[in-house]
């Protein structure tokens, strides 16, 4: 099961990190090629809550593809799961979970982002492949948010 796991500190207090990952309407700002969110239905505390990101692709098409908040622990803990079941990614995945982890810093954030997918079938034996496409959207989706949480706030611009 491909599993991949990076770390960056970031110069934010983990509650301000917290609003960003935890609300899937701010998904465009730092997650790594989502055009925009849709149908989201938020959920007391994240949990169940759902979304539908809309990737953008090389063509510049959108793919549609669901996701769940398994588990939600402010300020500490963010786990989403892609909706598999009758979506043209089922085929080859069989589970697909990223989990963000918020550890104070100083006074900045210690942010974990880790990313397991389970292949199904055939697509198992690309284990190698997806793992580096999974290393490469993690570390960009870091660094996107160390830019986004490091651009001064609108009351503090001059």
């Amino acid at each position: 099961m491909p599993r991949v796991s990076r770390k960056r500190d970031i110069a934010a207090p983990p509650e301000k990190v917290w609003r960003l990952v935890s609300d899937p309407h701010s998904l465009p700002r730092w997650w790594p090629r989502v055009q925009r969110v849709e149908a989201v239905d938020v959920r007391q505390a994240g949990e169940r809550s759902q979304w539908t990101k809309v990737l953008g692709t090389k063509a510049g098409r959108g793919v549609r593809a669901d996701y769940r908040c398994l588990h939600s622990t402010r300020p500490r803990r963010y786990v989403w799961e892609q909706e598999l079941e009758d979506s043209p990614f089922s085929k080859h995945i069989a589970r697909a979970e990223t989990e963000i982890l918020l550890e104070p810093k100083g006074e900045g954030t210690r942010v974990e982002i880790a990313s397991v997918q389970k292949l199904r079938g055939l697509s198992r034996l690309g284990g190698p492949m997806m793992r580096g496409a999974a290393r490469r959207l993690v570390e960009e989706a870091l660094a996107n948010l160390d830019e986004v949480l490091s651009e001064p706030a609108a009351g503090d611009r001059p």
